[in-house]
């Protein structure tokens, strides 16, 4: 889960609809990972729910990033271009400025809590030495290969294996520019992207049985980045008429919504067995944002909706945080063993003050820290302008 690259700026700038996907999306995450802690701790809470509502709700986390990455890669391709008038004029440094203004606030602080949390040897908290040392899990974080640092030693406290996806998309972050600048023209800058459609579905089906690196690998993912990008290129590019684009929308959601009620997120067969369950997925968030990036049906999903879309703004915050909550509220379940019936108000406790928590940081830490940064140097100034906010339809 990544970072909102949208970062400071106003409502005005934003598109509804984008920020109900990013809040759906970091919900399922952290329902997942409140429903494994207690799974794992063999609570029979697989039964509770019809077996269809319980697989959306608690077994689609991973479908939930790969649904982030496509909407990363989509935002950080269209504001470059509203940024630079096209990518071939990007900007490297300033980019990465940029990107560390937004990131690295709220990151280096939840290091530092980790870091405490393992020092003083909380349950649940402590890295096994036996995988990695609180050093190497620190450094691995903050260059963007925690998901290399898991995939050779083991899964690590699950506060910290949250950091695998922020590697992959800060991964993508360092080569974008460099990629944008070394090919210049935008026409050629399709050719990688392509590639890594093709890579992401290849590469799934020859990892599948690899533990984690099936799903934490850089190209087993990238491609829903590539998604994005392409996307934003087609926003940038084509102008298609709004019956088609409302048509994209539907079609979008549909081959979404199917993909996450039929396709287990865990299983190698049928569509998985050749990682296309994936590939349909980031096509129809790519739909989606083919017609919102247009300007479509921000209007139909911004009502009703403001507090999702607060989630959704906030959900870079709230991913990196909520397992903090999680950990901290199962030891003290753990330590009180209150009765089993009791189960569906500890998911409420523990979900709740994580979307507070997480609301809580971004609004007066890492935002304001983040505009801060921004505006101490000259690069500040470039922001998008108000064709960003079509949102009409």
């Amino acid at each position: 889960m990544v970072a909102d690259p949208v970062g400071a700026i106003p409502d005005r700038h934003r598109l509804a609809g984008v920020d109900v996907l990013r809040g759906i999306s970091v919900l399922l995450v952290t329902l997942h990972h409140i429903h494994l802690r207690f799974w794992i701790n063999d609570y029979d809470v697989d039964g509770v729910l019809p077996k269809t509502l319980n697989q959306v709700l608690f077994w689609s986390g991973y479908y939930a990033v790969i649904v982030f990455f496509v909407i990363s890669g989509f935002l950080i391709t269209s504001l470059s271009i509203r940024r630079w008038g096209e990518l071939g004029h990007v900007h490297a440094g300033r980019f990465y400025l940029m990107r560390a203004a937004r990131i690295l606030p709220c990151l280096l602080l939840v290091l530092l809590v980790l870091s405490a949390l393992h020092l003083a040897g909380i349950h649940d908290f402590v890295i096994d030495p036996a995988r990695a040392f609180l050093g190497q899990a620190v450094w691995s974080a903050l260059t963007f290969n925690f998901n290399l640092l898991e995939g050779h030693h083991g899964y690590l406290p699950g506060d910290w294996d949250v950091l695998w996806s922020l590697s992959v998309e800060e991964a993508f972050y360092v080569l974008f520019p460099l990629a944008c600048l070394l090919l210049r023209r935008e026409s050629m800058l399709l050719i990688p992207l392509v590639c890594l459609l093709i890579l992401g579905p290849v590469n799934r089906t020859l990892l599948a049985d690899q533990d984690p690196w099936g799903q934490y690998a850089y190209l087993c993912c990238t491609d829903g980045i590539a998604f994005g990008c392409l996307t934003a290129l087609a926003c940038a590019h084509w102008r298609l008429s709004r019956n088609v684009l409302r048509w994209a929308l539907v079609a979008g959601t549909v081959i979404a919504v199917f993909v996450i009620v039929t396709c287990n997120e865990d299983s190698h067969v049928e569509l998985a067995r050749y990682g296309l369950n994936v590939t349909l997925l980031e096509g129809g968030v790519a739909l989606m944002l083919l017609a919102l990036g247009s300007g479509v049906g921000n209007r139909l999903l911004a009502t009703g909706t403001g507090w999702l879309r607060r989630i959704g703004r906030n959900s870079y915050e709230i991913y990196l945080v909520h397992m903090l909550v999680v950990l901290g509220l199962m030891n003290l379940f753990r330590e009180l063993k209150p009765p089993v019936v009791t189960i569906p108000l500890w998911y409420a406790a523990m979900l709740l003050p994580s979307l507070l928590l997480g609301y809580l940081l971004s609004r007066y830490y890492s935002e304001p820290l983040n505009e801060r940064l921004r505006r101490r140097g000259r690069w500040a100034r470039e922001v998008p302008d108000a064709s960003s906010a079509r949102e009409s339809g």
